[in-house]
């Protein structure tokens, strides 16, 4: 039986330090797991991205390829965008597709790839007025945003704990493996 593909795009936000622990998690649950990190988020694992191919048992991209270059990634069933960071966010229910990481969700769903994403920002970021907009921007268009009591709740800036990030409850709000 072939499992099924899940991409766990990570944005430069805290919890991106223990992605490693999101793909474990997500991979209990059954998922063949990718890793797609933003170009910030991939620099705080430069030193480490061989553990990360090792443990995926695919190369972790960061960056567009080139048109002749081929797909080193299997299609996706399922996105994961988790840690969403606040200017990730932004950009993406703007339209601006800047990143390998908010090109692939930007177009996956609406090629009908399942997307959620959960958001890892403080609540200053969070009152910032574009956030409340993105998120429901990104919901009609059918992602399921993790952010709240079920999700993601922001804190105080500097009182966060990245280790703390509920990967489970990411993982747990994919779809329903066959």
């Amino acid at each position: 039986m072939t499992r099924r593909v899940l991409y766990l795009i990570a944005c430069a936000a805290g919890p991106t330090q223990y992605v490693d622990a999101g793909i474990r998690q997500a991979q209990r649950a059954g998922w063949d797991t990718c890793l797609v990190l933003t170009p910030s988020a991939a620099r705080w694992w430069e030193p480490r991205l061989p553990e990360l191919v090792e443990l995926t048992g695919h190369p972790v991209r960061s960056h567009y390829k080139l048109p002749t270059e081929p797909d080193v990634l299997p299609s996706a069933d399922a996105m994961l965008i988790a840690p969403l960071s606040c200017t990730s966010l932004n950009k993406w229910a703007a339209g601006i597709a800047d990143t390998l990481a908010i090109g692939l969700v930007s177009e996956g769903v609406h090629l009908g790839v399942p997307v959620v994403a959960m958001p890892c920002f403080n609540q200053a970021q969070a009152a910032q007025p574009a956030v409340p907009r993105s998120v429901q921007t990104l919901r009609a268009q059918g992602v399921r945003v993790l952010l709240g009591p079920d999700g993601y709740e922001p804190r105080p800036p500097k009182q966060g704990d990245p280790a703390a990030y509920p990967w489970d409850r990411a993982v747990a709000a994919l779809p329903a493996l066959p």
